[in-house]
């Protein structure tokens, strides 16, 4: 991705989180990002396609990165401190992304909202078998719902995010780690 093609989408991020995808313009995103609304259809055929390339992207990145992160680790409680390191450097780094994927997932295309669900599916794997690995009286479902709770707790920062990050990333790795028995 060109670094003008990622910069028009952390504008359009931060606009869709302040206002809504539908709360925003074609000529609003252009203006704010120095240009006329039509000059964007040279880096994006639609606004439809700026929010799936946005969230698709994302949803590529976690997911890569996450595994990254369990590859290079010496077991299950390494991979899951190393998930958890990432995940918070997500949601602090990310926090109008997380403000569009919950508000404006129904406005996603059909195939970009099934490419997005198939890699957080794939996502939150990662996760559950670190999960099973560490806890082996864990099935399947048990370790993907806590992956999604703890999800819900480091994505919470949109919202809760009322102190200074790096004291943010602190209270959400405590946490973190004694939600899943690490501390």
């Amino acid at each position: 991705m060109t670094p003008r093609r990622q910069q028009i989408l952390d504008i359009a991020a931060e606009l869709f989180a302040a206002r809504g995808f539908h709360g925003v313009s074609v000529a609003e995103l252009g203006s704010a990002c120095g240009v006329s609304g039509p000059a964007l259809y040279k880096h994006f055929e639609s606004k439809d396609a700026m929010l799936a390339e946005m969230l698709v992207s994302i949803s590529e990145t976690l997911l890569s990165e996450g595994r990254s992160r369990v590859g290079s680790a010496a077991g299950p409680r390494e991979a899951l401190t190393a998930l958890i390191e990432w995940h918070i450097e997500f949601a602090l780094a990310h926090r109008p992304l997380i403000v569009v994927q919950d508000r404006d997932w129904s406005n996603l295309p059909d195939a970009a909202r099934e490419r997005v669900r198939a890699l957080q599916r794939s996502y939150v794997d990662v996760w559950a078998t670190q999960l099973r690995l560490l806890d082996d009286r864990l099935g399947p479902e048990a370790s993907r719902t806590r992956a999604h709770v703890l999800f819900g707790l480091l994505n919470s920062t949109p919202h809760s995010g009322r102190l200074p990050d790096p004291q943010m990333h602190d209270v959400l790795r405590e946490m973190a780690h004694g939600a899943l028995g690490l501390a």
